[in-house]
């Protein structure tokens, strides 16, 4: 173990320093921005646990004295300079004047001083500029019509302090409920229903923690399972274990520590896995081999189509590539953000199907893709189909794990699709690697942007008629074929995309481009390895319900 101080230069250091392998950020968004910029391209793991806005959700039936008293812990502890520091109040407008009310009362009685003091709540402010920082976001919130109310319990003038703040009658797309604060400033909003109480929580491009206080525990858990975040309290807050992983969803970073998530993290493969298909070396691992019924020698000039929200589409600029003698389409940047705003579309339904009808479906997609095989190669049985009846078959398996911690508590983990996911293929086995990179991502619910092989696109455009007959709903497979150079910065950039999985040649630039939303990046898979592909194909969500007395 070894421990440098020092600034941003330092870390610059550790950074790009070609010995180091593994990089784990904690820090600001931006600073996380960079540090992705700096390391895209090389082989350096990374993890980044990054800003938040977290929301601390009071619902009417919740035992109010608790919640406040909580409420304290999630946004003044540390002065509110805590990455998943509750600083956004979601109140149900039943009960709102009445929490507003304790929390002002609490709020009078909290101790401001001397941070030594084990007497002392709220001490004194990291830095001057940062002191600076929380003084102009509450006077900006105040110009936007905030109502401000700070404790009149005096704090020392020698030094940085702020006051405890409670911020009222605030627009959810103002600058104080959008922008970590990072101080003791504590943001409130009202809500009528719990899907009100949901769009809110989400109402933010942050992800990392989440705080529920109900006595109802249908309703507890259905918001656990709707609020995106990488933690949730349930009449709780900032509880942690080394047995639960710790990390966020969006700009909150991805990555994890702790759990068995969090040794994923530090550990690499000593191996190499060829690209193969899982019960051996594949028939199609020739790029001119036949994959689906090959249509009669015609005089009729045949122009395969983009496929986009469930059904063949002509490119949006109307050019194509001759490949192998067949045209193909050739997409464009308009072509991308169609696929993707269908994406965007299917994702919600899709993800919230259940895992068992997901399987069933891809079931279907094998079984309807095994008949086209047998009549193309009837003497040639397929290997390609194991690969959608293997991620069939673990749809509703991979499932998470209660955790065992030192406290009267459930503790469990909820694996989740991470959303729309964009995929780049490389140019060798063209059918093993689509169906293994679209069939472990949309198993776990997540919809796709697929850009297949360049050289040899066939096998990806014969699979058209197949998915249309197979009950994937449309949107939530959409394939553009045409030249990465073309569309691949286009994919990379879109603040659409949740995840990048880019298994071509030079990713670097396409890494490079993706830091807008942090979204996250694959560039080494391991083809065959189901499990690899599923973790990735999902984020780690870690529930805490305390039970008892």
């Amino acid at each position: 173990v070894n421990i440098v101080t020092g600034d941003g230069e330092t870390g610059a250091a550790i950074v790009n320093h070609p010995d180091i392998d593994k990089i784990a950020f904690t820090g600001s968004t931006e600073v996380g921005r960079i540090i992705r910029k700096a390391t895209a391209g090389t082989p350096k793991k990374l993890s980044l646990e990054l800003g938040g806005k977290s929301p601390y959700i009071i619902f009417e039936d919740a035992d109010l004295d608790s919640a406040v008293e909580g409420l304290v812990d999630a946004i003044w502890f540390n002065q509110g300079q805590v990455c998943c520091a509750g600083s956004r109040l979601l109140v149900q407008e039943s009960v709102a004047e009445k929490v507003i009310g304790k929390i002002k009362a609490r709020m009078e009685k909290l101790r401001i001083g001397d941070p030594l003091d084990k007497s002392v709540d709220v001490g004194a402010i990291v830095a001057a500029i940062q002191l600076e920082r929380i003084t102009d976001l509450v006077k900006q919130g105040c110009d936007e019509g905030a109502e401000c109310f700070q404790c009149s319990t005096g704090y020392p003038k020698e030094g940085w302090f702020y006051p405890p703040t409670l911020l009222t009658n605030v627009n959810p797309a103002s600058m104080v409920s959008q922008t970590e604060i990072f101080g003791p400033v504590l943001v409130a909003m009202t809500f009528k229903t719990p899907a009100e109480a949901v769009a809110l929580a989400n109402n933010t491009v942050y992800g990392l923690a989440a705080t529920v206080w109900t006595e109802n525990l249908n309703l507890a858990h259905d918001l656990a399972a709707k609020v995106k975040a990488g933690t949730i309290w349930t009449n709780s807050t900032n509880l942690f274990d080394a047995a639960s992983g710790f990390g966020g969803y969006r700009e909150s970073g991805y990555g994890r520590e702790g759990g068995r998530e969090g040794m994923y993290e530090y550990l690499a493969r000593g191996m190499t896995v060829p690209v193969m298909s899982p019960m051996g070396v594949s028939p199609m691992d020739s790029p001119s081999a036949p994959v689906m019924v090959q249509q009669p020698t015609s005089t009729v000039d045949r122009t395969h189509k983009l496929y986009i929200g469930g059904k063949q589409a002509r490119p949006d600029g109307g050019y194509s590539l001759s490949i192998q003698g067949e045209e193909i389409a050739r997409g464009n940047r308009k072509d991308i953000r169609n696929a993707v705003e269908a994406a965007i579309a299917a994702q919600p339904a899709w993800s919230a199907s259940t895992s068992h009808n997901r399987a069933q479906i891809l079931y279907y997609l094998a079984e309807n893709l095994e008949s086209n095989l047998k009549a193309a190669t009837p003497q040639s049985p397929n290997a390609a189909t194991e690969i959608l009846f293997r991620y069939a078959g673990m749809a509703d398996k991979y499932d998470g794990a209660a955790h065992s911690v030192p406290l009267k508590s459930l503790c469990f983990t909820r694996n989740e699709p991470i959303g729309v996911v964009g995929i780049v293929l490389p140019d060798d086995n063209p059918i093993d690697a689509l169906l293994e990179a679209m069939a472990a991502a949309i198993s776990m619910g997540n919809t796709v942007v697929l850009i297949p092989s360049e050289e040899n696109p066939i096998p990806a455009v014969e699979l058209y008629r197949v998915l249309d007959a197979s009950d994937i709903p449309a949107g939530v497979v959409n394939i553009v074929t045409g030249l990465r150079s073309e569309l691949v910065p286009t994919l990379a950039e879109h603040d659409g995309v949740d995840a990048l999985w880019h298994f071509a040649p030079a990713p670097q630039d396409a890494v490079k481009a993706s830091i807008g939303n942090l979204k996250q990046t694959w560039t080494q898979p391991w083809w065959g390895d189901t499990r690899e592909f599923l973790r990735h194909a999902t984020q780690v969500k870690n529930v805490w319900v305390p039970y008892g007395e």
